[in-house]
């Protein structure tokens, strides 16, 4: 088996759909894969030999030809507040502009804060946060891996509880992504996998799988390991916030995938279709 420590490693940067197009919201852009697409070309091709990505941004369904040998141990998977005076939702002024490229966030947000005015914004998390700071925004909302990998935890004003605003699916993993038949390279990344993200992200993805969704529509899914349970929390939600479906799973952890699949269906059933189906309207409309 190869071991990655005894191999020269060359990185290189591809720039994606998603990094290049940043005048335009993600939700109107309608093309799936906006930050994988031009990556896993490279891997099919032969140009590069993995691929590491951000795991809330991979496709719940890989191109043939390629799968995900690693998740990586999962930093902590909540947003933040990015706020220059206070450090919750519920201390941010009445009638305030709070920033966010996420319909995920902002359904959450407007569900709780139905004053709020959400405004979108783009860019890497430097960037968004040099924004923020040089505008008359109130707050903004990030990933805290992104912002805490960064080394930017400074600008965090608080940290949003999950029972507030659930994280996009895989928030806060990484993923590694290899070509199917390269065994050895898949093995050598084996290594860098961490069991329990694993089975975390298998329980969420299935379920953003099930209701074919992506970053153009508000879903959210969160799944936790107790032993020999996994708890997963699933959300759908309106883009306006008004109307939503929350509901929660539970089953043993040799069952993540199934569960996934079955919290997917509850939703369904108390109407997650046609929610999903109004917010693609509102957002291509």
């Amino acid at each position: 088996m190869r071991n990655l420590q005894d191999v020269e490693i060359t990185i290189r940067v591809i720039q994606t759909t998603g990094d290049r197009i940043l005048d335009t919201s993600l939700s109107t852009i309608g093309e799936k894969g906006l930050f994988t697409k031009e990556v896993e070309e490279a891997l099919l091709d032969g140009t590069v030999d993995l691929a590491v990505h951000s795991l809330k941004d991979l496709p719940t369904v890989q191109p043939d030809g390629l799968s995900i040998a690693a998740v990586t141990t999962r930093e902590k998977p909540n947003d933040v507040l990015i706020a220059k005076n206070f450090g919750a939702i519920s201390e941010i002024p009445r009638d305030g502009r709070v920033a966010t490229g996420s319909l995920r966030r902002r359904s959450q947000l407007l569900s709780m804060r139905p004053d709020l005015e959400v405004v979108d914004i783009r860019g890497n998390v430097p960037t968004r946060i040099n924004k923020f700071l040089a505008s008359d925004l109130d707050a903004m909302i990030l990933a805290y891996a992104g912002v805490h990998r960064l080394g930017l935890d400074s600008h965090i004003g608080g940290v949003i509880p999950v029972c507030e605003m659930l994280p996009a699916v895989g928030q806060g993993a990484l993923a590694i992504e290899t070509r199917s038949e390269d065994e050895p390279t898949s093995n050598a990344c084996r290594t860098l996998n961490d069991p329990e993200s694993e089975l975390c992200a298998m329980a969420e993805r299935s379920f953003l799988r099930s209701l074919e969704g992506g970053c153009q529509v508000p879903i959210a899914a969160l799944a936790r390991i107790s032993g020999s349970e996994i708890d997963l929390t699933g959300f759908v939600g309106s883009v306006d916030g008004k109307l939503s479906v929350k509901e929660k799973l539970a089953g043993a952890v040799a069952d993540a995938e199934k569960i996934g699949i079955e919290l997917a269906d509850i939703c369904i059933e108390k109407g997650a279709k046609r929610i999903l189906a109004d917010a693609r309207a509102a957002v291509m409309g």
